[in-house]
């Protein structure tokens, strides 16, 4: 009897150890989604999103509901936990707006003061991490709030804390978000970048890096080496940060006429490609020595892309010029233009379940099929609700496409 009594609570004691050791390997907060700038590898490409539409009604697809009443702003949404949210500026504050999937205005929030000198309007999308809202404005601030009641959890001034200066157009950076830190851009000669806390905001690293401002760039996370690194673009250079220590890993001369990069590169296959802008053109680079290091593979003068983003399907990469206004296809391989048509451009382009999305600045929504030989638009229709520039970035969603356009939010049934 006393040693059936041993054996049992040998097997209970173990089953329980058992137990303890697999809820440690499960990952917390599993209900909790994410959500950041330009998708979850920040390149446009919304790859599980399936069973859209090949093809739009004349008029375009199902407008499901739409709201007015954004105030000026150019943010994209940010969706997560089944809540959609956007910014603007409304009585020159940085207004959050929540909303439901079904268009419902659950909340708003005045966050803090916005951007009044020019192009005013909200630049910062929100990212949504882990219960917590990160919200910048073109002053320097970042905001983070707590998801569910929008309480002010802290917030750091970019230029008075860290010596940050502020761009002719006020900065735009979607901030970064790698496990605890936040990567955020001040441009200041000592504080080039900083990482912060992402739960209290406090310091952990800040790098001197090339000591020249920030130039509207929001920063990449690259994971596939040795050293993890984040690469954004700066005033005269493309360059990359230790992602643990701060370190300067490599930096790239990049310059154009204005000295503004607003894109944030693109990376794929141990390549990078940004888009200098401003009759730049573009280049691919080529990291080397285990990522330590990157060398020029190829420059195209043409493809000058200021802030519409590029996506890159199969051997090709699409996007639309700037002050050569053309929308082009050009070869990722070798940089040389396949083609390029007068239509959509400027523009802005994402990508989801084999079609591209452009959205040009004339307020074209266009359903483009990604084709090395030549330019093929399959559908088209005019946004005619909301203000101002057409120059938010889509966003797609549960078969949803979001088009913010100035004061007004579109969502359309593309399903």
């Amino acid at each position: 009897m006393f040693k059936r009594i041993i054996k049992l609570t040998f097997v209970a004691v173990m089953s329980l150890t058992t137990l303890l050791i697999l809820q440690s390997f499960q990952p917390k907060n599993t209900n909790q989604k994410n959500s950041q700038w330009r998708g979850e590898k920040r390149n446009g490409m919304y790859l599980n999103e399936t069973g859209l539409l090949k093809e739009w009604p004349i008029d375009g697809p199902n407008l499901l509901w739409h709201f007015d009443g954004l105030g000026d702003g150019y943010t994209s949404v940010a969706i997560a936990n089944e809540k959609i949210y956007v910014t603007g500026i409304i009585d020159e504050k940085l207004t959050l707006f929540v909303f439901d999937l079904n268009g419902k205005l659950l909340n708003k929030k005045e966050v803090g003061s916005e951007w009044t000198i020019n192009y005013v309007g909200s630049r910062c999308t929100v990212c949504v991490n882990d219960g917590k809202l990160y919200i910048g404005n073109a002053l320097g601030h970042m905001y983070c709030l707590d998801e569910k009641t929008l309480e002010q959890l802290w917030k750091v001034d970019l230029i008075e804390e860290y010596g940050g200066k502020n761009l002719k157009f006020g900065m735009t950076e979607s901030p970064l978000i790698v496990g605890d830190k936040i990567f955020l851009t001040p441009g200041g000669e000592t504080h080039n970048m900083v990482a912060l806390n992402k739960h209290t905001g406090d310091l952990i690293w800040s790098s001197k890096g090339k000591g020249m401002p920030s130039t509207y760039c929001s920063p990449l996370y690259i994971d596939n080496y040795t050293i993890p690194m984040v690469v954004t673009n700066m005033h005269e250079h493309i360059i990359a940060f230790n992602l643990n220590t701060g370190e300067e890993i490599w930096s790239f001369p990049q310059k154009n006429s204005v000295n503004v990069h607003v894109n944030t590169p693109l990376y794929s296959d141990g390549l990078i490609f940004s888009s200098i802008g401003y009759r730049g053109g573009s280049m691919q680079l080529r990291l080397v020595d285990n990522g330590k290091d990157v060398e020029e593979v190829w420059t195209n003068s043409e493809m000058d892309n200021e802030m519409g983003g590029a996506i890159r399907v199969g051997d090709c990469v699409y996007a639309s010029g700037h002050r050569n206004r053309y929308w082009f296809c050009v070869d990722w391989k070798t940089g040389e233009t396949r083609y390029k048509v007068s239509d959509l451009a400027p523009s802005v382009v994402i990508y989801a379940d084999g079609m591209l999305y452009v959205y040009s600045d004339k307020g074209v929504m266009a359903l483009v099929k990604p084709n090395p030989d030549k330019f093929e638009m399959v559908s088209s229709f005019n946004v005619t609700l909301g203000t101002g520039e057409h120059w938010a970035h889509p966003v797609i969603y549960q078969g949803t496409l979001y088009v913010r356009h100035g004061d007004s939010l579109m969502a359309y049934k593309i399903k």
